[in-house]
This record gives structure tokens, C-alpha cells and sequence, in this order.
């Protein structure tokens, strides 16, 4: 039994090591620094462990850039999803979604930085990591719009691709406004967006896809 309990000890000390290595990242990244322009030294001492320790949870520096691509990208994923069960309820989806959105990457703001920052830089391992997150997105909404709009998968595919990069594009745009500045970028995106998504039904109807 006491076996047994040192094992979960050690386990459950691993994994908060683990989590203090990535807090401690996403703490360094800025509007000035990216994954490339820390170091693992940086790191282990932001997280308050030895550098040899770092290795006993990422073999490199590019293996945790990689853990917080993925992160970075689950996290606004599953906000995303809570954003729809309040849709769900009786609210605006595009309402919802983007005052969602709006308040996680202000909120996030170094993570949502790094999405932008590594989809475009120089590692191709991270910019193929960040594009698999993207992709991720745009799946769940196109199977959103399906399911609630009744669209075809061609079309609901195509509104997705653009309603993701719109916001994302808009994200990036947000980080570097004001209060009042956000606000305004928010209900201009949600127009668009409105616009986008009357587009894409009138096309189906025209085509005879949609119902």
C-alpha cells in the first residue's frame, strides 16, 4: 500500500512539474518575445526547477513549443464548445461566439499570440501545428453548421474556412486596440459574419442545396 502511494506521489508531482514548465512558458511569451526567442534555461527558471530537470518531461524546447501549440489551441476549442451550449440555450450564435472569442484572447493574450506567431513562423514544425488547430476549428463549426442550418458540406465547409480566418484575423487586430477600439472591431465582425453566413445559404438555395 505504501508502494502504491509513492507511485501516485511521484506521478502527481510529475504532472505539476510538467504544468509549472508550461505556465511558465506561456508567462514568457509577450508582444515582444516568441517560442524561438526563449530558452530552456529561461524556462526552467521561470518554472523554479534545474535545467536538467527539464528533460525529464520535454526532450527539447521544440517539444514544448509543440505541447503548447497544442494547448493554446485545445483551450480555445473547448470554450468555443461551452460558447455553443449557451447557443444552444436560447443566445445569438454569432453573438455568443464572438464575445466569446473577444474575451478569451484578451484574457489569453499570450496564448492567442503564439497561434498567430507560430502559423507564420519560421519553424515548419509549428506552423504545421498551429494549422492542424485551425483545421481543428474549422471541422467542429463546419459540423455545427451542419447540424444547424442544414447546409450541404461543401458549403458549410467553405463558411467555416472563412468565419475562422475572419475572427482570427480580427484576434490579432484586437490585441493591439483599445477598449473602445475591440468593441467596435466585435460588432463589425459580427456583421460580416452574418454576411458571410446569408451568403453561403443564398448560394445553396440558388444552387438547389439547401433547404
Amino acid at each position: 500500500m505504501i508502494q502504491v502511494c509513492s507511485v501516485v506521489n511521484r506521478q502527481e508531482q510529475k504532472q505539476k512539474t510538467r504544468r509549472a514548465i508550461i505556465d511558465a512558458a506561456f508567462s514568457l511569451l509577450d508582444e515582444q518575445r516568441s517560442l524561438s526567442s526563449i530558452s530552456l534555461r529561461e524556462v526552467a527558471r521561470e518554472a523554479g526547477i534545474a535545467p536538467t530537470s527539464f528533460y525529464r518531461h520535454f526532450a527539447d524546447i521544440d517539444e514544448l513549443g509543440l505541447t503548447l501549440v497544442d494547448e493554446a489551441g485545445l483551450a480555445l476549442r473547448q470554450l468555443m464548445r461551452q460558447a455553443r451550449q449557451r447557443i444552444a440555450k436560447g443566445g445569438s450564435a454569432i453573438v455568443t461566439s464572438v464575445d466569446t472569442f473577444m474575451e478569451f484572447i484578451l484574457a489569453n493574450s499570450n496564448v492567442f499570440r503564439l497561434l498567430l506567431r507560430e502559423h507564420t513562423g519560421t519553424s515548419l514544425a509549428f506552423r504545421a501545428a498551429v494549422q492542424r488547430e485551425i483545421q481543428h476549428f474549422i471541422i467542429e463549426l463546419t459540423d455545427y453548421t451542419i447540424a444547424t442550418t442544414k447546409l450541404p458540406h461543401e458549403y458549410a465547409n467553405l463558411q467555416a474556412e472563412a468565419m475562422v480566418k475572419m475572427v482570427f484575423s480580427a484576434g490579432a487586430e484586437a490585441l493591439d486596440g483599445n477598449v473602445q477600439q475591440q468593441r467596435q472591431l466585435a460588432e463589425r465582425v459580427k456583421i460580416q459574419l452574418r454576411f458571410i453566413a446569408n451568403g453561403a445559404l443564398f448560394t445553396a438555395r440558388k444552387a438547389g442545396q439547401a433547404n
